[in-house]
């Protein structure tokens, strides 16, 4: 019994370190996949279509700042990769607060699971920055004077920037990520 124990150990053991052993890539990250930020997307448009069909109770209760989601493909291509993950960790951020600040203003109960996917997602896509190595992401102290941002006023609008973000800028910067790029060789 002892033998068989500590065989098992040992294996485990073998395995752990053949996993982590240096020099070899690291297993699949799912968001390397795009399917996985597609589904994101795909949720952030099933929270945006059933956010048109309210009609009361699903609004925030005040102006909320938003990253810009226009790109600039000039602009984006000069700037480094821990520039480009820093403009989407702030965007990702003001996203959290402003859907939070919706989440807490609104009394539609039926939309309340939308949001909360939607924010699920943007701490998941969050954490998948951090496991890429991107630099630890150090939020203000408040949104007030970024700069790339606008405000806006309304459920709708904030769902749409959600939307745009993602596809846009997030989807910009994981298909450039350099631990995808490994890992696609």
């Amino acid at each position: 019994m002892l033998r068989k124990t500590c065989r098992g150990l040992f294996a485990l053991l073998l395995l752990v370190l053949e996993w982590t052993r240096p020099g070899l890539p690291s297993p699949l990250r799912p968001i390397c996949d795009l399917r996985v930020l597609n589904h994101f997307i795909q949720e952030a448009r099933d929270a945006e279509v059933a956010m048109k069909s309210c009609r009361e109770g699903c609004d925030l209760t005040e102006a909320a700042s938003v990253p810009q989601t226009t790109v600039n493909f000039e602009d984006w291509e000069k700037k480094n990769a821990m520039e480009q993950a820093q403009e989407v960790q702030t965007g990702l951020w003001l996203l959290q607060q402003a859907l939070s600040l919706l989440r807490t203003s609104m009394t539609n109960s039926e939309l309340n699971s939308h949001i909360d996917s939607v924010i699920r997602n943007l701490q998941s896509i969050t954490a998948v920055l951090r496991s890429l190595n991107f630099q630890e992401y150090t939020p203000p102290a408040s949104a007030v004077g970024l700069e790339g941002t606008w405000r806006v006023s309304t459920a709708a609008e904030l769902l749409q920037v959600h939307l745009n973000f993602l596809r846009g800028k997030v989807r910009l910067l994981l298909l450039d990520a350099q631990a995808c790029q490994q890992e696609a060789s």
